[in-house]
């Protein structure tokens, strides 16, 4: 299951998160956790919500505003989104010098000739016996 899908309805939610119902709706409004909607209006909250919801906790416990802790959280979601970007990044960037022209593989046949081989491919092996003799 992924973090994000909305799956959990807000009875649920409030019990994984040990918070009252009406308290999700508050956070909701504020725009604190902002959980998915159904057709029909209801919400659905994520396993990423709920943990939201625990650190909104956590914080509140330690003395933390409501307005700090919308801060904290904007920080957070904003780190994991650049976070998600440079691994995204990272991957086109091996894609590229992998599959970019030029950084192509080759190998010499028994002939001498060269051939080229697609990137991870592993040349045959010629297991033929040839003998050779120095020149008079």
């Amino acid at each position: 299951m992924d973090e994000n899908s909305p799956v959990f309805a807000i009875a649920v939610a409030a019990e994984l998160s040990e918070m009252h119902p009406q308290t999700l709706r508050q956070y909701d409004r504020l725009g604190l956790v902002v959980p998915g909607r159904t057709r029909g209006g209801s919400r659905r909250y994520s396993m990423r919500d709920v943990a939201q919801l625990r650190e909104i906790a956590r914080l509140g416990s330690e003395g933390v505003s409501l307005e700090g802790i919308r801060r904290v959280l904007e920080l957070e979601n904003e780190n994991r989104a650049l976070r998600e970007r440079v691994r995204e990044l990272e991957t086109a960037l091996a894609d590229q010098l992998i599959n970019r022209p030029g950084a192509r593989v080759f190998a010499a046949t028994a002939t001498g000739a060269a051939v080229s081989l697609r990137a991870g491919a592993r040349p045959q092996r010629n297991t033929q016996i040839v003998l050779w003799r120095p020149p008079n």
